[in-house]
């Protein structure tokens, strides 16, 4: 039985069958009238694009990289407090003795704290965190976590120009690096098409922060008091909005509570 069967076959017919990238044979079995199909099993894989397998082992999420960076600001902030020391002196004239120190840490403070606010925006803007942004934020938390010595060298040092020199030179460093994480987060957009006309002011407005900190190291030599000046005048600009660019909204009106 089994050998008339086969011999009731007609020649086997072929035909491709395309299967994501690659293509298979359907074999197609014709017995008199009949016609049956038997297909391929296919236990191909989708082809896979060089690199696409290394890039996804260094694809982080934001909320993990903003809760450790999060981490690091708030122990140097916590250490740069630890610097406040009680006056010897009694009454007013105490507190005279340790204004200047309240002066430079209130200047260091808001310091970080307005590199925590634009980092926080920063970080928002971006769904993922690839190895350049990671590094880059990196680089940006060691630079930042310098500032502590660097303010207690300062006071150390009875705010004299070298001290006060060095002093804005961090700054500088913290600038640069915050400028490349910038423009990590921002090359990421570029390619979404996400990017948006605030984040090229608030980048300017960076070139221009390290312009003005760069005019600061020369005067530190000849007036210190007036280069802390200019820092301080740093920070304002960045807490007044950007001039010209309405706030981005994070959440669209329906989504608000």
């Amino acid at each position: 039985m089994r050998t008339d069967r086969m011999n009731d076959l007609h020649p086997v017919q072929t035909r491709p069958r395309f299967c994501r990238s690659r293509s298979h044979i359907m074999i197609l079995v014709q017995q008199d009238v009949l016609t049956r199909t038997i297909p391929v099993v296919c236990f191909c894989q989708r082809r896979k694009t060089p690199g696409s397998n290394t890039m996804a082992h260094h694809i982080s999420t934001p909320a993990r990289l903003e809760a450790f960076s999060d981490g690091v600001i708030a122990v140097i902030i916590t250490i740069m407090v630890l610097e406040l020391k009680v006056p010897h002196q009694d009454g007013l004239a105490g507190l005279r003795a340790v204004l200047p120190t309240l002066l430079l840490y209130l200047i260091s403070f808001a310091f970080v704290g307005v590199y925590w606010i634009n980092h926080h925006h920063l970080i928002h803007r971006t769904e993922e965190a690839d190895e350049r942004i990671l590094y880059a934020n990196l680089g940006f938390l060691f630079c930042l976590s310098l500032l502590p010595f660097f303010t207690s060298y300062v006071l150390e040092k009875k705010m004299d120009s070298f001290s006060v020199a060095i002093y804005v030179a961090s700054m500088i460093l913290t600038g640069l690096s915050f400028l490349l994480l910038r423009l990590a987060i921002g090359r990421r957009l570029r390619h979404a098409g996400k990017l948006e006309a605030e984040d090229t002011a608030v980048e300017r407005k960076n070139y221009l922060s390290l312009f003005v900190y760069l005019i600061a190291i020369p005067l530190a030599f000849q007036h210190p008091q007036m280069a802390l000046g200019l820092v301080a005048f740093v920070t304002v600009i960045w807490i007044t909005p950007t001039t010209g660019i309405k706030p981005r909204e994070e959440y669209p009106p329906h989504d608000r509570p």
